[in-house]
This record gives structure tokens, sequence and C-alpha cells, in this order.
């Protein structure tokens, strides 16, 4: 409960910061904007774009993080641009305040980046990919049933090998052959006819 409760109120407070900062961020870069010749629904769209570029980047991340797949080099590059843009747009909003101007002025840009990578780490099961959590799961339950967890997660290669034979005699097509479940299992052809040749002509007790 406390762990939870502790989740709760840092989410709370990170996205507090992030609203605060999106806000500020994207009136810096509308009056940027603004300066520089555009007006009327253009001006007021073109930051969205910015950090909505930056969220939808990190999404991307975050997807792939819990499918536990390779990150799209096209999400880093938008999450690196989206960076770049925000903070450069909030600086160059400050810069004829002198540096400090500049640093002040961007600020809000290098919080709201901040705290959208904050809120990817809070996401639940963010770390942990969706194979890992059922195998945690499957665990969890073989424990409560007081069997060790091996007896269901270890299975022999010779086992793995006979069951999918097995399985495929059962279906409408012809059976796995031989050569498909030497390449699937990664051994050598002559150990699945030896496999097969037991199963239909079992060594005596």
């Amino acid at each position: 409960m406390a762990d939870r409760l502790t989740r709760i109120t840092t989410a709370l407070a990170v996205a507090a910061v992030a609203l605060v900062a999106a806000v500020i961020s994207y009136q810096h870069a509308y009056e940027l904007v603004r300066s520089h010749g555009e007006s009327g629904i253009t001006a007021r769209l073109v930051p969205f774009t910015v950090d909505g570029l930056i969220w939808a980047a990190s999404m991307v991340i975050l997807n792939a993080s819990r499918r536990n797949q390779r990150v799209p080099v096209l999400a880093k590059w938008s999450l690196g641009v989206g960076v770049v843009a925000t903070i450069g747009a909030n600086v160059a909003h400050g810069v004829n305040h002198g540096i400090v101007g500049a640093l002040v002025s961007a600020w809000p840009a290098v919080a709201l980046v901040g705290s959208f990578e904050l809120l990817m780490m809070l996401t639940p099961s963010a770390t942990a990919p969706a194979d890992k959590q059922q195998t945690h799961a499957t665990n969890a339950t073989d424990m409560d049933h007081g069997e060790p967890t091996r007896t269901k997660v270890e299975q022999s290669q010779d086992q793995a090998i006979l069951a999918d034979y097995i399985a495929s005699l059962q279906g409408p097509g012809r059976p796995l052959s031989q050569r498909f479940l030497a390449a699937k299992h990664g051994v050598d052809r002559r150990k699945v006819k030896q496999i097969i040749s037991n199963m239909a002509h079992p060594e005596p007790g």
C-alpha cells in the first residue's frame, strides 16, 4: 500500500511539473513564432508540433521497450530533434536578456523534457516486457500450488521436438518434416529421426 501511494504521489508531482513546464514552454515558443512573422492559428499550432514530437517519440520508445523490441531509429532521431528544437526555441526567446535570461527561459523546456522521461519510467510495467511479466505470473502460480518453478519452465530438447511432431499429427495438414524440426530446434536431422523412431518403436523397459 505504501509503495503504491508513493508511486501515485510521485506520478502526480511529475505530471504537475510537466504541465507547468509545458504551458510556459508553449508560451515562449508561441511568442517566438509570432515575432518571426507567423500569426493566427499557425502561430498557435507550431509550438504543439515541437513538444508533441517529443511525446510521440517517447511513446514509441516506451512501447518498444515494453515489447522487448529494438527502438526504431526514427523515434530516437525524432526525440533528439524535438529536444533540441524546444530548448533552442526557449533559449532564443530569452537571449535578448543576456545569458541569464536565456538560461531562465530555457529551464521550462529542460524541465518538460525531463518530466516526459520520468513519466515514461513511472508508467506501470514500463521496464518489464510483457513476456517476462507472463513468466513471472506463471512462476508465482506454480509456487502457490507447492510445485517447483522448474517443473513448468524447463523442458528437454527431445521432449520439445517430440511435442511439436505429435501436435502436427493431429493437424489438418501433413506432419512436420524432420528437416523442419531440425532447423527449428537447432539439432542434427539424424537426432530428430531417432526421436521420432523411438516414439514409434519404444525401447523395452
